[in-house]
């Protein structure tokens, strides 16, 4: 791939949008290994999931930051944007359309559209996006093509914002394979690759709509990028004008101020690296260095002429947690940063590039708001992986004041399952005071839709996917908001803690499986006031895991030896976060994570 310069007619733009698992960064491996922008015999060209390679991606197996990527077909520059499917990470798909012409919407046959594909998409029209339906995976047993057709023409009819939107062209695709079609092939197997879809996106995606070339250089930063070799990426696409190396720039900064710039190199993408080129032009995607001082949202132009484009709207967030310096009795024993300072810079890094997230001080910590639990969950483990340790508390959601009364954000939540787990699945929902909106039966599965309060679906997750012995599928789309409700009850059991700090013994674990679940293994190192296990009971018991087993004439130390334990049920991030309750925090280190309750001497404990 040259590294020429494009004319504004000769580029497209297109953000690649779809539900979390239809295929969308599958699609962009295909694009990118038949577009020859890799040798054959380069790594990419074995690989999966080319676009999602930081570890959290890899690990869970979803976007989580959008990325920009670009290939060459037939002349022309093609700029493609991966988006995430999460609902969590909802902003980084509202500040990335604005790169974008055009948009591919790719649909699994089997699940038809879903509540993210309604998101994403709503937001691809509301910015005027030239749509390009792919219908993917369509040698699945099960799929459903005609019927998923004609669930997206509903869902277009009820979206689009003008006619135009309705007219779109639909491929039929194998994603995983490389193949895609202009009609439904009579045999899925035959020989097929992916130039139906080169050739759409040419003929389909307009050209971007640009200023004059001799025009003030304008740009407006979408994403940031950083590495130790040039430092800061300014992100985004050239509106109007031209940008040469060594350009004397301006930073337009939110607050309505200007700093000055220079651009000390100009990078456009070319697959999954970046090229330096000399100048670029209006249209394209770039990323500027030599701006340091700059954040997602402000406008870089030409010093002479500085002048602002309208700010990027972002969603406010819906769920809060304390995340602040670890109080436990083993703080500062396994991390590298630990003080309220390192957490408070470590934030305030974190946003610059991530828009959905706010932060407020709280005392020796903060409030950390953001789009929901894996949003938040996301940045909590990438802190514990740089060495941070911290503790969290139970998540809150974000309320709000509207013609002077409380109220709190609620969610179309829709649940798919095998039809035997649906009569536990309306009872856990029941407890939480869901409503339930509509319910089909397809085959041996069930799917529900429900409307809930944000609240109720803390900790839902991990309660279904225990009764569905792991078999659940649920997602979520923000439906507005409603007047505040009554508190939810407790809805776990109480917890078993440790009454004093030592190591805990088999002897003394005992009693703990007897009480109940237990969460720490024999020989570890624990606390007063951490939590142990789970009670079998509603109330919390105080229990002694340090024990040991005093020797009599009786007795022999051999008799030790026969204790034979239930291994320890050992929660995940996001399960502890669920987990706990107000009176409780999780302690968060790179080795460790530990339930404890808030307040560590049980006197204090008692007489609150």
């Amino acid at each position: 791939m040259s590294t020429q310069l494009f004319p504004a007619e000769k580029i497209r733009n297109i953000a690649i949008i779809a539900h979390v698992d239809h295929g969308k960064t599958t699609l962009i491996d295909g694009l990118l290994k038949q577009s020859n922008t890799f040798r054959d015999n380069q790594s990419e060209m074995s690989q999966e999931l080319i676009m999602d390679s930081n570890d959290q991606e890899k690990e869970r197996g979803i976007t989580i930051t959008a990325k920009v990527t670009a290939v060459e077909h037939e002349g022309h520059r093609i700029n493609i944007i991966d988006t995430p499917g999460h609902a969590d990470f909802s902003g980084e798909v509202e500040r990335t359309l604005n790169m974008a012409d055009g948009c591919i919407l790719v649909v699994d046959a089997q699940e038809g559209p879903m509540p993210q594909t309604k998101f994403v998409l709503s937001k691809a029209l509301e910015h005027g996006l030239k749509p390009l339906v792919v219908v993917n995976k369509i040698d699945k047993p099960a799929s459903r093509i005609a019927e998923v057709e004609d669930e997206l023409s509903d869902l277009f009819l009820e979206l689009a914002v003008d006619e135009a939107q309705l007219h779109y062209p639909v491929y039929y695709a194998i994603a995983r394979d490389g193949k895609a079609w202009a009609s439904i092939p009579a045999d899925s197997s035959e020989q097929a690759d992916l130039s139906e879809i080169f050739q759409a996106i040419i003929d389909t995606i307009p050209a971007p709509a640009v200023s004059a070339a001799d025009a003030p250089f304008q740009m407006q930063v979408t994403a940031l990028a950083w590495d130790s070799f040039k430092g800061k990426y300014a992100i985004g696409r050239i509106t109007r004008g031209q940008v040469w190396t060594g350009d004397s720039l301006a930073v337009c900064k939110t607050d309505g101020t200007t700093t000055n710039a220079k651009a000390d190199a100009i990078f456009v993408s070319k697959g999954t690296a970046k090229v330096e080129v000399p100048h670029a032009t209006a249209g394209d995607i770039v990323q500027l260095t030599g701006v340091a001082d700059v954040r997602i949202g402000e406008t870089i132009t030409e010093r002479d002429t500085p002048e602002a484009l309208p700010p990027i709207e972002i969603e406010p967030p819906t769920l809060k947690i304390y995340l602040g310096p670890n109080t436990s009795p083993f703080k500062g024993t396994e991390a590298t940063f630990s003080t309220s300072r390192q957490i408070e810079e470590r934030l305030q890094r974190e946003l610059e590039a991530n828009v959905g997230l706010r932060v407020e001080d709280e005392g020796i910590g903060f409030l950390v708001s953001g789009r929901g639990e894996l949003h938040l969950s996301v940045l909590i483990e990438s802190m514990r992986r740089e060495g941070y340790e911290f503790e969290v508390g139970r998540p809150q959601v974000i309320t709000k004041q509207e013609d002077g009364e409380t109220v709190e954000p609620v969610e179309e939540l829709i649940i798919e399952a095998p039809l035997e787990h649906g009569g536990a699945i309306q009872m856990e929902l029941g407890k939480r005071r869901a409503t339930l909106e509509q319910q089909a039966t397809k085959q041996d599965s069930i799917r529900l839709t429900y409307r809930i309060t944000a609240r109720a679906l803390i900790g839902l997750r991990n309660v279904l996917l225990t009764q569905t012995k792991g078999t659940v599928t649920m997602y979520s789309l923000s439906a507005g908001y409603q007047p505040l409700g009554a508190p939810l009850k407790q809805l776990r059991n109480g917890v078993l803690v440790a009454f004093e700090t030592g190591t805990t013994t088999p002897y003394a674990l005992q009693t703990v499986e007897q009480r109940g679940i237990c969460f720490v293994d024999a020989g570890e190192k624990v606390y007063a006031g951490q939590i142990v296990g789970l009670n079998n009971r509603q109330d919390d018991m105080e229990i002694n895991v340090c024990k040991a087993k005093h020797l009599t004439n009786m007795r022999s130390t051999s008799s030790d030896g026969v204790v034979q334990l239930t291994p320890p049920t050992k929660l995940s991030l996001e399960q502890s976060i669920d987990f706990i309750e107000d009176d409780e925090l999780l302690e968060v280190t790179p080795k460790n994570l530990r339930l404890r309750k808030r307040e560590l001497n049980h006197k204090a404990r008692k007489r609150n």
